[in-house]
């Protein structure tokens, strides 16, 4: 793996299939400090940032409902962040190449093929939907039709965004960091706004005495709810960001803009999600714009923020089909990438038939995802941080079977792969995301929290059993990673 090899690698950016299956070095890296500080905030100031603020509101009050949103997203975003950017930006590799040392070549495979793709479909169609539902609620308003949220209109246009989003994605990350520059910042203001019409319309007090909208009858089962929702909220970033921060020029241009975006913007329009929802009556943001704002405010807010979809939904699908192709091996790789970011949009597109089916379940969909994103960060810090101790053999990432340190077993890492699914047990035993059933200790400790360090120190007992000899770097490999990153 020579520098003249990767260096070719810059020629033509926007060839996702090859720029995924190399390091990249520090003078190839895309985005810096601001760059990637503002891809962050553009993914989290998208309507699903207001819809989570909403969904919030329908559980406890404004008191609650922000100490939630604070505690969710701060002990998430962190968790998150250290499972999947410090990694990938230090060497330069994919997200899902680099798990190859967690779960091996064959376990990736397992967990890109069923956990990451699922959970990054569904987020996929539910922005789609999302546009589909803002678009018509522009139509409504502007030109007096009387379209519902469900209505087949509403799944059209969730595939005219689904097509112009696979147009975006199919020239590359260069494409999306234009985008980013533009929407972001738009956003930004776009909230600010809001929070002044929110000021103006409503009092202080007025929202402190404002009710949750369908709360269940046990208050601290609420505010545990609440708290879980947004921690699966926050785990739910893990599958796109370390594909993103590898682009960055150097650590602090990775790390912190993740937090600046994911929880700094994301509290704030959560925060404004949820004041609008609960004295508006209704968590759906497509819904509340126009009585927020007025006919035109309220317009041109929902129209802006359509779009500011497409952008969030470029950057799931960029990362989520290069983990299809690194997973997914020689067959993979022989699939032009424009063909396989559109076989990835198909599958989206045929969920998008059912708009409700998500977007009202939103709660559900999250906390699912939650279950297995909280047991997999667990057992990737726990092998990364304390196993491994930061260092990786680079070149042995890339190995072919058996001569790779982390073939394991046939491809798969048996410890890695039962410490996630253990951790994904103790989630569902706490707190079943289908029945809502839970624990006595759910309300205290949630199922997120539980599940991370079970799925870690499991990880590290089956690691000593099983895999003892294998955490070692070869001392060549060592030294041409600190020549190459």
């Amino acid at each position: 793996m020579t520098t003249d090899r990767a260096g070719k690698v810059n020629e033509d950016v926007s060839r996702e299939a090859t720029f995924g299956s190399l390091p990249v070095l520090r003078s190839e890296r895309v985005w810096n400090f601001t760059d990637f500080t503002w891809v962050n905030i553009g993914l989290a100031i998208a309507t699903w940032a207001f819809l989570v603020g909403g969904s919030t509101a329908a559980l406890v009050g404004f008191q609650k409902g922000l100490a939630a949103m604070i505690i969710g997203n701060a002990i998430s975003v962190a968790v998150m962040l250290l499972a999947s950017v410090v990694s990938s930006q230090r060497y330069g590799v994919e997200q899902y190449t680099i798990l190859r040392s967690v779960f091996g070549v064959g376990g990736v495979a397992v967990l890109a093929f069923t956990v990451v793709l699922f959970t990054e479909m569904g987020w996929s169609a539910l922005l789609g939907v999302m546009f589909g539902r803002a678009a018509t609620q522009v139509s409504n308003q502007v030109l007096g039709t009387a379209i519902g949220p469900n209505a087949l209109l509403v799944t059209v246009l969730a595939l005219v965004a689904i097509a112009a989003a696979w147009a975006i994605l199919a020239k590359g990350p260069l494409t999306m960091r234009f985008l980013n520059r533009v929407v972001a910042p738009g956003l930004a203001v776009l909230t600010v706004g809001m929070i002044v019409l929110l000021v103006a319309r409503t009092s202080w007090a007025e929202l402190l005495a404002a009710p949750p909208l369908d709360p269940f009858p046990d208050e601290s089962l609420n505010f545990a709810l609440a708290v879980e929702f947004n921690l699966g909220v926050g785990l739910s970033w893990w599958p796109v960001m370390g594909s993103l921060a590898r682009l960055t020029d150097r650590p602090r241009s990775a790390l912190w803009p993740g937090y600046i975006g994911l929880f700094g913007a994301t509290i704030v329009a959560q925060v404004v999600g949820m004041a609008a929802a609960l004295t508006l009556g209704d968590s759906d943001p497509t819904v509340w714009m126009i009585p927020l704002g007025g006919p035109w405010l309220g317009v041109l807010a929902l129209v802006f923020i359509a779009f500011a979809n497409l952008t969030s939904l470029t950057s799931i699908v960029y990362s989520t089909c290069l983990a299809l192709r690194q997973a997914g091996g020689n067959l993979a790789a022989r699939i032009r990438w424009e063909w396989l970011t559109g076989a990835f949009f198909l599958l989206s597109a045929i969920v998008s038939f059912w708009p409700s089916l998500l977007y009202d379940g939103f709660l559900v969909f999250v906390t699912w995802s939650g279950a297995f994103l909280a047991a997999i960060c667990g057992t990737v810090i726990a092998d990364y941080f304390v196993l491994r101790r930061q260092r990786l053999d680079l070149r042995g990432l890339y190995e072919p079977g058996p001569a790779s340190p982390y073939h394991f077993t046939g491809g798969f890492n048996l410890a890695g792969l039962a410490s996630t699914a253990l951790g994904a047990v103790t989630y569902v035993t706490l707190y079943n995301p289908q029945t809502l059933a839970t624990q006595p200790a759910f309300n205290v400790l949630t199922a997120s929290i539980p599940a991370i360090v079970v799925s870690g120190a499991v990880h590290l007992a089956l690691s000593y059993v099983l895999n003892r000899s294998r955490y070692a770097v070869r001392p060549a490999a060592v030294r041409m990673t600190a020549e190459e990153s």
